[in-house]
């Protein structure tokens, strides 16, 4: 049995090397991948009529498997036992996040949604620091959650208990997958294992896609949407942010994602035209040099 070698793989591997050859840092990928998150984010509503949560995000995980398997051309012979455990456990990982949250986003609107799962990040960020300079980051962008955060305005107390519930869990999954992508993609073969654990995804949530949307799964309309969602929230997404992982701690990657309420914001108001207060304005600013200030700190330390 050939022994996966991460290093050499992604060097000799087209798709992921052309990503770290272009002289994008760490940082640069993943604000890619929110705008790209976000983009399928606002795409998949309009799906949850025709096919629920647990439609659509199966459709997600099916096509975004078809197109990094067919990328990526994974051989399950080339791995380990121990890889494939991971990978599996990865795949598992990805399906129930995605689950969850988009079940708790039919319950509560979408910013308190992502302003609760944010608890994941933040504290794979606060228990993974190992300086002192790292609690100051961590706290800008906490702080700058919290001001974004729906939770702090009039009607908080209306919340469905059972979507708060359901977004925090899927915060705790999120934590799990920047620990369990980090892991894969240092032990394995880099978008193949992707590939593999989207394919594990995909047979999970299928009878839960199955029950949500029946019949709905087979419309060419709703096939081409899905593949749009898929493209935008898994397939591109997961691919940069596991680039970026290769090259940067976890607990950095869970603080640099702070900056999703931040893009979220920004994008509404250039595409939606929608207003921004100073609480808004002050909260980007926070989570900005949050950002900036963990990255010169990794920048610095290599």
């Amino acid at each position: 049995m050939l022994e996966a070698n991460p290093t050499s793989y992604l060097q000799n591997s087209r798709p992921l090397n052309s990503v770290r050859s272009s002289g994008i840092p760490p940082t640069g990928l993943i604000l890619l991948a929110m705008l790209s998150l976000e983009l399928g984010a606002a795409v998949a509503k309009h799906l949850f009529e025709a096919l629920g949560p647990a439609g659509t995000v199966f459709l997600r995980a099916f096509f975004a498997a078809i197109v990094l398997t067919v990328l990526w051309r994974p051989s399950v012979r080339s791995y380990r036992r121990q890889e494939l455990l991971t990978i599996a456990g990865f795949g598992v990982t990805i399906a129930f996040m995605n689950l969850i949250f988009y079940s708790a986003l039919a319950r509560i609107p979408l910013g308190m949604a992502v302003t609760l799962e944010f608890v994941g990040p933040l504290a794979v960020a606060i228990f993974g620091t190992r300086r002192w300079i790292d609690l100051l980051w961590v706290t800008l962008a906490g702080a700058g959650v919290l001001l974004l955060s729906p939770l702090l305005s009039e009607g908080a107390a209306s919340l469905d208990p059972i979507g708060v519930g359901l977004s925090l869990l899927a915060g705790a999954f999120w934590a799990a997958y920047i620990l369990m992508s980090e892991r894969t993609g240092k032990t394995s073969a880099g978008g193949s294992s992707l590939a593999l654990a989207l394919c594990v995804a995909s047979v999970i949530l299928l009878p839960f896609g199955v029950a949500s949307a029946g019949a709905s799964l087979l419309n060419p309309a709703l096939l081409v949407i899905g593949f749009g969602v898929a493209m935008l929230s898994s397939a591109i997404p997961f691919s940069l942010e596991f680039a970026a992982l290769k090259r940067i701690p976890a607990h950095v990657f869970g603080l640099l994602m702070s900056f999703e309420p931040a893009v979220a914001a920004i994008v509404g108001f250039i595409l939606l035209r929608e207003g921004l207060t100073m609480r808004e304005v002050a909260a980007i600013v926070l989570v900005t040099l949050a950002a900036i200030g963990s990255s010169q700190e990794q920048k610095s330390h290599r």
